[in-house]
This record gives C-alpha cells, sequence and structure tokens, in this order.
C-alpha cells in the first residue's frame, strides 16, 4: 500500500475508536510480570482488549498469532483447546482465558480502581466500532509472512490509538514476531521514564535485542523488520 494511503487508512481506524486506547484511567495494583496476550491485529475483539491494556498502564507479553502463522496460533490452540483470539494468560494469577468482554473485566477488576469505561462496556456497539476500525486496513495484521523468529523478544513502545504505532504492529504480526508491549498512553506515568531512555516522547518506539537497534518512525520500523526477518 502506498505510504500516504497507509498513514490515512490508520487514522481513520483510529478516528472510528476515539477515545478507547488513548489515555491511562484509574489505576489499581501494578502486576509484578508482564501479561502474555495471544492475539492478531485485525481481530476486533483483540483491538478491545489492547485498548484495556493501555487504559491501565499495563505491559503484555504479545504472541502474534495471524492466519497460517506457524508457532503461536497453534501453541494458543494446544494450551486452551480452540482457535480463538485474543487468549490471555497472566502468571501473577495462573488464571487464563479467553472472550474478550471477560478479558477486559478481568483486567478491570485486578488492576484497575474503577468499572470498566464507557468505549468498552457498550457491547455489541463495542465490538461494531472495533470491527469498523479492523475494516478500514483489510488485511493488515491478519495474514502470516514467512519471517525466522528472533531469538529474544523484541520491545516497543505504543499506545493503542496512534495510527503509527499501529502500522509498526502491524508488521510484528504479519512476521509472527513476538515483543513485549509497553504501553504509554496520555496521562502514563512512564512517559517521562520512557522520554529519558529513548531521548523524546514519540511512538512507536522499537528495541530489537538481537540486532543492539533501538529506532523511531513507523516506515523505518516496517523497513527494519522486512529487511531483518521476513524471508
Amino acid at each position: 500500500m502506498n505510504r500516504s494511503l497507509d498513514i490515512a487508512t490508520s487514522y481513520l481506524a483510529t478516528l472510528v475508536r476515539v477515545p478507547a486506547g488513548l489515555a491511562v484511567g484509574r489505576l489499581g495494583p501494578r502486576p509484578e510480570r508482564p501479561l502474555v496476550v495471544y492475539e492478531f491485529e485485525a481481530c476486533p475483539f483483540c483491538r478491545k482488549v489492547r485498548e484495556a491494556l493501555t487504559m491501565l498502564d499495563l505491559d503484555a507479553e504479545i504472541r502474534p498469532c495471524p492466519k497460517g502463522g506457524p508457532r503461536f496460533r497453534p501453541e494458543a490452540v494446544a494450551k486452551g483447546g480452540k482457535a480463538l483470539f485474543p487468549y490471555l494468560e497472566d502468571p501473577n494469577t495462573g488464571r487464563a482465558m479467553y472472550e474478550s468482554d471477560d478479558i477486559i473485566a478481568y483486567l478491570y477488576e485486578s488492576y484497575g480502581d474503577g468499572p470498566v469505561p464507557l468505549p468498552l462496556a457498550l457491547g455489541p456497539l463495542t465490538t461494531l466500532s472495533a470491527s469498523l476500525a479492523s475494516a478500514v486496513r483489510p488485511g493488515f495484521g491478519h495474514h502470516y509472512r514467512p519471517a525466522r523468529a528472533p531469538e529474544q523478544l523484541l520491545e516497543l513502545y505504543s499506545f493503542e490509538i496512534s495510527p503509527y504505532a499501529r502500522l509498526a504492529r502491524e508488521a510484528l504480526c504479519s512476521l509472527e514476531l513476538p515483543y513485549l508491549l509497553h504501553n504509554v498512553g496520555k496521562g502514563s506515568p512512564r512517559r517521562e521514564a520512557f522520554a529519558g531512555r529513548s531521548g523524546k516522547l514519540m511512538v512507536p518506539y522499537l528495541i530489537d535485542p538481537n540486532t543492539d537497534t533501538q529506532m523511531f518512525e513507523s516506515a523505518d520500523i516496517v523497513d527494519y523488520l522486512m529487511r531483518t526477518y521476513a524471508k
């Protein structure tokens, strides 16, 4: 897709779901270990869970499950018994579950300090708008592109509603590259530390310990991932 069209459609996907996945709300206890989420970027139900992760300022190890992916999709099925996404594992409590609404309720019960916010609590209307956001970018972050697996987890600083971060996450998903997602939505108490580490407050920001690479700019990140990992 043309770069300008890429950006325009990603912005449109963002507008469909504003303000979900933009700002951090009231926070509860913090988990000691990152959550583990099996998901794929184009899935509207997965989108809702990623929005909750941003709004709760939670890190998560993302194990991408694009259609045709040989690694994490079969792994998720072996663990949970069915090819249904998202699938959450919480190593802090030993809980594992399907169903986006159940996952969101669990996250707010465990790590929030209040009810599930309205943008995530409208039932079919939430799912419909999340589906429309996915329809704006058909096929992106959905199908597997053959790639070699990294030895170490990549890291991505992001927040769900960012149109530029979305482009980087789509590439990571299509290549089935697992990564540690650091959410730094508006109002995140971790934004200052992120800016101190990276030198500026901008997402997406990719860290690849396999090649000692750190970089901003979605176009550069996508190009780097394709050159480094795509077969």
